[in-house]
């Protein structure tokens, strides 16, 4: 019996696992319920039914089970979560064609397939996903990868709450890169200001700060600094910023009343139409609420019909003139802070007026260096000119076209050479041998023949501008055309939030200043220096002594067109290069001249100085219109020369009375 018995167990049981696989039971869960599979478990159905409402809970205890959390919450996020709909089990699901891959919601371990049918895809919106994402943070901050660092200290800094300072303030401590570190460290400091846990936390956040001038500063106090204005029917109460009187400037008694009304504590305001459309609908027995109509002239009368006949219901209740001073007067007005912490506004509203004090000069140093910039332009645009007009006394209305050609010469070359460095530096010396070229073919063919007689002169160079624009335009199109300017004059010079400068500009001013010091040095140490400046001072005594004045003339007027022609190089490396390009120049290079003084390279930098600071001066005080900018310096520029005709620095010797 005994062995029957024995036989016949062990015949069940090797027939169990064989029974086993053909009943095909439902996939496992993970049996053992710690740490987040624990916290998983007990929360099953608000995961798979989340709402923004009731899930911020379930979102802090998953974050705060230990291992796996992260892939858990990242996966929750992505949607990646599914719920077996005959227990309401979690896993995490990736679909295949016959259904859906399982794994264990904690460690990721497989845990075999699963017909479609079995399982609901687990989809949170997108609040649900912003409060998984905020929680996620606590572990990107102390993530081994950077990128991941900082793209949570982004998302801080967009989106940050007061649970994250605690995790914000222990990744510091084990974060070993200095730049990351010293963003943390300032992202905490803004936090702290707006969700630190006392008043004195933030108080010394602001103070921590000093007069910063990082637009995250200013944007972390200006809330606090926020002020709602409300009504009283007593002393203001709360954190006042300001107690307002009613007809005061800045709070008129409308404005009042219509506070009121919009509280709804009073009527709207009763408006004169109003009144005498609902008098004359009410008229019986010649009489409006028992007021005559001969009476109804005095508007005391009016107002009292009215009232009659507000309090009879036959109209809407409306406030009159009187009511309405009335009801003002006996109100109380006053600007409050969000913020109820006094200690708190007072230090922000302290800290803000420390940094509008330094952004107020901070924008005027970025003013003066945009004043600058934009002389050493004029400078440019303007020095080939100051030479032929101050040696042959020509009008060349045809300037700003050979800054054109210049410019119009660095794109060419563009084409043929790659390399942005090495086309410009082939473009400028280039640039001014065509340019040289063209303008002393121009003196040969027409100026020579012209001289001494200014208003010839000055017709035809205006013509030789259109004739060449046209050309232009034949040549490369009206559409414009890109000067690419190398790499390394990419971006700008950023001193701070507020001040910055392009490094193009910075390059315009460095080659600025390099013509102006060749300009010198040829102008005084060399031969055609000496002979330019004797034709200048006194054109026949130079032809006396052996100096041909022809040949200054010539070799003048090809030097102002070669620099000319280098300044639209420079020029065309941050303006549309057109046909027009030079047109935009030709007025402001006749001006800085003009206005510093003919004939003088100091004064041509002092007019460009003045005219680039006018300019930049005029367009800050209305920065909206730039043309009435313009025009207002040219004004001024028409009344600085009825007081100054020479100029800033006026030529001495000879020629100064030429």
């Amino acid at each position: 019996m005994r062995s029957l018995l024995l036989a016949f167990a062990t015949s069940l049981a090797l027939a169990l696992p064989a029974a086993a696989q053909d009943a095909a039971p439902p996939v496992p869960v993970a049996t053992v319920q710690t740490g987040l599979a624990a916290v998983i478990a007990q929360n099953a159905g608000a995961i798979a039914k989340p709402s923004r409402q009731t899930i911020a809970p379930v979102i802090a205890a998953l974050g705060q089970a230990g291992a796996g959390a992260p892939d858990f919450l990242q996966a929750w996020a992505d949607k990646k979560l599914g719920a077996r709909k005959s227990d309401g089990a979690i896993f995490r699901v990736t679909k295949s064609a016959d259904g859906y891959a399982l794994a264990d919601p904690a460690t990721g371990a497989d845990l075999g397939t699963a017909a479609k049918a079995e399982i609901a895809e687990i989809k949170p919106n997108a609040g649900v996903r912003g409060l998984i994402a905020s929680a996620l943070i606590q572990f990107q901050l102390s993530d081994p990868d950077p990128k991941t660092r900082l793209a949570a200290l982004t998302a801080l800094a967009r989106d940050g709450a007061a649970e994250h300072l605690a995790p914000l303030a222990a990744s510091i401590e084990t974060e070993a890169d200095p730049a990351i570190k010293a963003q943390k460290e300032r992202l905490l400091g803004l936090l702290t200001i707006r969700f630190g846990a006392t008043p004195e936390a933030r108080v010394a956040a602001i103070e921590g700060f000093g007069a910063d001038l990082g637009l995250d500063f200013r944007a972390a106090l200006n809330p606090i600094l926020a002020t709602s204005r409300k009504v009283f029917n007593e002393a203001p109460s709360g954190n006042v910023a300001l107690t307002l009187t009613p007809g005061k400037p800045g709070f008129s008694e409308a404005e009042a009343y219509d506070l009121l009304v919009t509280e709804g504590l009073a009527p709207k305001r009763l408006s004169s139409a109003d009144l005498r459309a609902a008098l004359e609908s009410h008229i019986e027995n010649n009489a409006v609420g028992g007021v005559p109509v001969t009476e109804l002239a005095d508007p005391g009368k009016r107002e009292a019909a009215y009232a009659a006949l507000e309090a009879a219901g036959k109209v809407p209740a409306g406030a009159t003139d009187a009511e309405v001073s009335a009801a003002v007067a006996q109100t109380r007005f006053a600007d409050i802070y969000a913020e109820p912490d006094p200690t708190v506004t007072d230090a922000a509203k302290a800290a803000l007026d420390a940094v509008s004090l330094k952004v107020s000069a901070m924008q005027g140093a970025d003013l003066t260096l945009d004043a600058l910039s934009l002389a050493s332009i004029y400078f440019l645009a303007a020095i080939g000119l100051a030479i032929t007009f101050g040696v042959m006394r020509v009008i060349n209305m045809a300037h700003g076209e050979f800054i054109t050609m210049g410019a119009y010469t660095g794109y060419v070359v563009q084409q043929f050479i790659s390399d942005y460095t090495i086309s410009i530096l082939v473009a400028l010396p280039l640039a001014f041998a065509v340019t040289f070229a063209a303008g002393v073919a121009m003196e040969r063919l027409v100026i020579r023949h012209l001289a001494r007689r200014p208003l010839e002169t000055l017709l035809a160079t205006f013509g030789i501008s259109i004739a060449l624009q046209q050309l232009f335009k034949n040549i490369f199109g009206t559409q414009a055309r890109p000067l690419t300017a190398p790499e390394w004059l990419d971006g700008a010079w950023v001193l701070n939030d507020i001040v910055s400068i392009s490094y193009i500009r910075i390059a315009i001013f460095a080659l600025a200043l390099t013509f102006l010091g060749l300009f010198l040095v040829v102008m005084k140490r060399t031969r055609l220096g000496l002979e330019v400046r004797a034709v200048t001072q006194n054109p026949s005594m130079a032809a006396s002594m052996g100096i041909n004045p022809d040949r200054i003339n010539m070799l003048t007027f090809g030097l102002g067109s070669g620099i000319a022609g280098i300044a639209g190089v420079a020029i065309g490396l941050f303006a549309k290069v057109t046909s027009e390009l030079g047109a935009d120049y030709i007025v402001q290079s006749f001006m800085t001249v003009v206005v510093g003084g003919v004939g003088n390279i100091w004064g041509t930098l002092a007019g460009a100085s003045l005219v680039g600071g006018l300019q930049k001066g005029i367009e800050a005080l209305n920065p909206s219109n730039t043309l009435a900018a313009q025009t207002y310096m040219i004004l001024f520029i028409i009344i600085f020369i009825q007081f100054r005709p020479r100029g800033i620095i006026a030529l001495k010797g000879r020629a100064a009375g030429d």
